[in-house]
C-alpha cells in the first residue's frame, strides 16, 4: 500500500467512525477546501513570508486540512491521487516548457 493509500485509509477511518460521510459530498468538500485554503492564507495576512513561516504548527495544521478535504474529494470521485498529479504535471510541462519558463514567475 502506498503512503497516499495509507493516508486515505486513515482519513476514511476517522470520517467513518464519526458517521460524517453523509456530509462529505463533492460540493461541500470543494467549499471546505476553499475555506481551509483561506485559513492557510490568513496566516500570511499582514506579515512577511518570513514572519508567517515562524508559525510552523499552524501552517502544518492548515495544510493538512486542505489536503484531507482534497483527498476525500478525490476518493469520492474515484480518482487516484498519484495518477492525477502525474497527469497534471505532464500537462504543465507542455504548457510551461523549460525553454520558455525557466526563471520566470509562473
Amino acid at each position: 500500500m502506498t503512503k497516499v493509500k495509507e493516508s486515505m485509509a486513515l482519513i476514511n477511518q476517522f470520517r467513518d467512525e464519526r458517521n460524517w460521510r453523509q456530509f462529505h459530498n463533492e460540493k461541500d468538500l470543494a467549499i471546505s477546501i476553499s475555506l481551509e485554503a483561506n485559513e492557510l492564507l490568513e496566516i500570511f495576512q499582514w506579515r512577511t513570508a518570513a514572519e508567517a513561516k515562524v508559525d510552523q504548527e499552524h501552517l502544518k495544521e492548515e495544510i493538512a486540512d486542505v489536503l484531507i478535504y482534497a483527498y476525500m474529494m478525490a476518493d469520492n470521485l474515484g480518482f487516484d491521487i498519484d495518477e492525477i498529479i502525474a497527469e497534471k504535471l505532464v500537462k504543465n510541462a507542455i504548457k510551461y516548457p523549460v525553454a520558455t519558463s525557466k526563471g520566470k514567475k509562473g
